[in-house]
């Protein structure tokens, strides 16, 4: 399956969108829900239809911003949002992107892109993060597809991804999954790694 921007627009356009369960997840609701620091600064990539970061923009968290390949989505959460900074919404391709954040937010985008691109992602997340920055949420614990998205995987092969550049503060078998996706998700909270200067 050809995984373009192009690609994905055409998906959110013809609502071929099943990963979208149309509101915030309970894990990442109460994650966020426990956080007190409302400027710290926060990156969705992949964000969709960005139900994440319209909860924490809800509730005075500031510094929010979403990055998809896909305009469209982009388009649509701001239709919805329409007091949300555009300059916050960023149409652009994750691996390109360059900023820095307290926080990246995982949420159905390391599923999508290429298992190829996976060591990269984790690399690239290492790269967007400030020092004691940390990436954050739900990755599948589900073989899924081999030919097309979501791709699966499991803790141990992940692992392999994460474990050279952050550290494992929480990665574990998730205890409030919504309903579809029970006992198939793992929750992560992982610091970066401080490199060498």
């Amino acid at each position: 399956m050809e995984l373009t921007s192009a690609s994905w627009n055409t998906r959110y356009l013809q609502k071929e969108t099943g990963w979208d369960i149309g509101e915030i997840s309970t894990p990442l609701k109460t994650y966020f829900d426990q956080l007190t620091d409302k400027l710290l600064k926060i990156l969705i990539p992949g964000s969709g239809n960005g139900y994440e970061a319209e909860y924490l923009f809800r509730n005075g968290f500031e510094n929010v911003f979403l990055i998809d390949w896909a305009i469209s989505p982009l388009h649509h959460f701001h239709h919805r949002v329409k007091d949300f900074p555009v300059k916050h919404l960023i149409h652009q391709d994750f691996f390109e992107h360059k900023e820095q954040y307290d926080i990246i937010i995982e949420q159905t985008f390391f599923c999508a892109i290429d298992t190829k691109l996976r060591s990269a992602y984790a690399k690239h997340a290492h790269e967007l993060l400030k020092d004691g920055g940390k990436l954050v949420g739900l990755l599948f614990d589900d073989k899924l597809n081999g030919d097309k998205p979501p791709f699966g995987g499991n803790k141990e092969e992940y692992l392999q991804y994460f474990s050279p550049y952050f550290t494992i503060k929480y990665f574990e078998r998730c205890s409030n999954s919504i309903e579809p996706r029970k006992e198939r998700e793992l929750f992560i909270n992982l610091v970066k790694k401080q490199t060498d200067a």
